[in-house]
């Protein structure tokens, strides 16, 4: 399994494609799928954008979900937005209003994207490793998230 990923190379690529003009869904596309290409414990990785009350999902590397639009409150996701926190969330099962992606999700680690206090959205990566993300995980994801509160 691999510990981390070099966000650096990742947020690279993302500053490269802005320079050249790559739209927010690209930029958001690149972020997922290079997240997701480091490997087991990312299985699957979404960026949900903020719109109004709701999380409305923009991009993704993975498994397709059912949830294309999430209220802020609900699921891991929509309690992210609501406390202003990140979520790292070891056993999906053991949440009460978890909203599964997928039934083989065992964890999920949600990181904001978030300019100053202002939150723009989130990348929310499920894994099917149980207590698959360490505090370097999010922390790698976290670098590749602010970088992207700067580039949308």
């Amino acid at each position: 399994m691999t510990t981390t990923f070099a966000a650096n190379k990742i947020v690279r690529a993302l500053r490269a494609a802005q320079l050249h003009d790559a739209p927010r869904p690209q930029l958001l596309r690149l972020a997922c799928e290079r997240i997701r290409a480091e490997g087991a414990p990312y299985t699957s990785v979404y960026a949900y954008m903020l719109h109004g009350d709701e999380l409305v999902l923009e991009a993704y590397a993975g498994r397709e979900t059912p949830h294309t639009r999430i209220p802020v409150g609900q699921g891991v996701c929509g309690t992210a937005v609501a406390q202003g926190q990140d979520q790292n969330v070891p056993d999906v099962g053991a949440v009460g209003n978890y909203l599964a992606c997928n039934l083989d999700t065992k964890s999920e680690l949600v990181v904001l994207i978030r300019r100053g206090a202002n939150i723009l959205g989130q990348i929310d990566v499920d894994s099917d490793v149980p207590a698959g993300f360490t505090d370097a995980h999010h922390r790698a994801v976290k670098e590749v998230a602010d970088a992207l509160a700067v580039l949308l």
